[in-house]
């Protein structure tokens, strides 16, 4: 593929305009224009931006292990506990807001970020946004809150079948009527390739979860195997995968490091990862997913 074909995947896989694209390669928006529209080319330092953008939002096939052990590493070196948390509420608000915002516009929320704020934290009932976001976005932060209270009492918290379902009805109270319950029906992921498990062996499925010996891996390792067979055991009608990260969020506290932020930009590669752990049992690309969304989390949270 050709840099602007690059160019075009990266608007199209992460939603940003020109302007915000030409923002994230530090050019001005005149000469991503102009590149898109072949009037002038990007020189070699430009296109290696591009190659490493188009990669970080679309996602790749293979990792050098050199690479993932070490991004692997930083990652694992990100301190949190749920006690920090609980006792810095300016930390926990901010966690809380973009968390909430990123996972549930992957599922295809139209709430923007301050939208998402008004809601969560002023209590605002907003007009041009549905009653079904608006308590997509209230029950995720009332969900996160309740598992961060729940692991500051228990920080040996295990990831049971109780913890999985109670999780799910609160997350989707209100908002499908079997919130809480396996679902029981056969389900498929339109435009997928993965397929799902029976819907007869979900039970089955769920309390094995997280079972398999893992003294050979490392918290990374764990969060990327237990997310990707949880999502391909999808186990609810919906919410699935909001109830999957927030998993993710147990697991990393639970260890005391700083939960993973899976954001909206990054979505297509964060598919990719699961899509390949799935059907190839290849971890290596969701590991390191996980790992720099970690890195991310602790940037924007300046810790």
């Amino acid at each position: 593929m050709n840099y602007q074909g690059r160019l075009k995947s990266i608007i199209k896989a992460s939603g940003w305009s020109q302007e915000q694209l030409a923002s994230h390669l530090n050019v001005t928006f005149a000469t991503l224009n102009s590149w898109i529209n072949d009037r002038s080319n990007p020189r070699a330092k430009a296109l290696a931006n591009i190659e490493r953008l188009y990669f970080d939002t679309i996602g790749v096939d293979t990792v050098d292990s050199n690479v993932l052990t070490a991004v692997k590493s930083q990652a694992l070196k990100c301190n949190m506990s749920s006690e920090k948390l609980v006792g810095n509420k300016e930390l926990l608000d901010k966690l809380t807001l973009y968390l909430t915002y990123h996972t549930n516009t992957i599922e295809g929320s139209t709430m923007t970020l301050s939208d998402v704020e008004d809601v969560i934290f002023d209590h605002k009932v907003l007009s041009n946004r549905t009653a079904i976001e608006q308590a997509e976005a209230r029950n995720h932060h009332a969900t996160l809150h309740w598992l961060v209270d729940l692991l500051n009492q228990d920080k040996k918290i295990e990831l049971s079948e109780e913890l999985i379902l109670v999780t799910h009805l609160r997350l989707m109270n209100g908002i499908i009527s079997d919130a809480g319950k396996y679902r029981n029906h056969a389900l498929r992921i339109m435009g997928s390739r993965i397929t799902l498990a029976n819907y007869l062996k979900v039970p089955e499925l769920v309390r094995l979860l997280g079972t398999e010996d893992s003294s050979n891996y490392d918290l990374i390792t764990d969060m990327a195997r237990t997310h990707a067979q949880f999502e391909q055991i999808h186990p609810f009608s919906d919410g699935n995968g909001r109830a999957g990260r927030l998993i993710m969020l147990v697991q990393a506290l639970g260890s005391g490091i700083v939960p993973p932020l899976v954001r909206k930009e990054r979505k297509f590669a964060y598919y990719k990862g699961l899509e390949k752990a799935q059907t190839e049992g290849v971890y290596e690309p969701l590991e390191l997913f996980i790992a720099e969304a970690v890195l991310f989390s602790q940037e924007l949270l300046s810790i």
